[in-house]
């Protein structure tokens, strides 16, 4: 399944960049802002200062501070989670998600990280992934409004909650940069923090790699403020990018939620920093 998964990342990586469009951000740090919203960025409420991540920049990181995601170094294993769940249930304006943070459809890589595996040079993350007791509710049906920052108390680094129970962070890592360049993931993009919460900083191929490629992406999680998240084909199956997108990564169109065809502002995840929402637009 890791290499299946794998090789979608890179048949899609491939056509990101025939499509003319950076095999990484534009920076590789520095890619946020606290004075408000901005294409491309992350707009935080407030910076909160802390150590782990990556030791030394990967080869894979260029000069100019893009990167090669096809070059990364991986995380070695295949760990599966029988224990896994999540339950997503709708009832009138209210969604609530009920998991335990662990990943339902795909394997995880070993970690803490073997001083054996390749990652261990650049990014030895001492964490063990540990099952969580996760409780989330939504707002249904949302209204698009203005832009908000991420980072507030209430959700910290976290932008939301894939489909398959995993959270989002935003695309930073404790250092404030890219930490899709710089941290070592597993073969599905994902990793744990220091409490064992297992999460991602950008959607896998593994929860979008059965799109056709011939329409609309998939649905791949929910933001915390509501709105959809999908994958990173839009209409008619085009790869996305940020110029499609407006300052918070979403557009407003007619998507598939809850079974139903209805116009609603929802977010992309694309392979493009910062990989899924950069502030928030849903208010109640």
């Amino acid at each position: 399944m890791g290499r299946r998964n794998a090789a979608v990342a890179l048949a899609v990586g491939l056509a990101l960049l025939a499509a003319g469009v950076p095999d990484g951000p534009a920076h590789a740090s520095g890619t946020y802002l606290t004075t408000g919203p901005r294409r491309g960025y992350v707009w935080l409420c407030r910076v909160i200062g802390g150590g782990g991540g990556a030791l030394v920049n990967g080869p894979w990181i260029h000069a100019d501070g893009t990167y090669d995601v096809t070059a990364k170094a991986v995380v070695d294993g295949d760990v599966a989670w029988p224990q896994a769940f999540i339950d997503i249930q709708r009832q009138g304006d209210t969604r609530t998600i009920t998991g335990n943070g662990l990943p339902t459809v795909h394997t995880t890589g070993v970690f803490p990280v073997a001083p054996t595996d390749d990652a261990y040079r650049y990014d030895p993350n001492p964490n063990t992934i540990a099952a969580q007791s996760d409780h989330v509710t939504l707002h249904a049906f949302p209204r698009k409004g203005p832009p908000r920052c991420l980072g507030d108390p209430a959700t910290g680094s976290d932008v939301g909650v894939a489909v398959d129970g995993v959270r989002i962070f935003n695309g930073l890592d404790a250092l404030q940069r890219d930490a899709v360049a710089h941290e070592a993931q597993d073969h599905c993009s994902g990793h744990p923090e220091v409490t064992g919460r297992y999460h991602y900083h950008s959607i896998p191929a593994c929860l979008y790699g059965n799109d056709s490629g011939k329409g609309h992406s998939s649905l791949v999680g929910w933001a915390f403020d509501g709105f959809p998240i999908f994958g990173p084909l839009g209409a008619h199956g085009r790869l996305l990018s940020n110029a499609d997108l407006d300052v918070c990564h979403g557009h407003t169109h007619r998507v598939v939620v809850d079974g139903k065809r209805v116009v609603t502002y929802h977010y992309h995840a694309t392979l493009e920093y910062p990989y899924t929402a950069g502030c928030f637009r849903g208010v109640q």
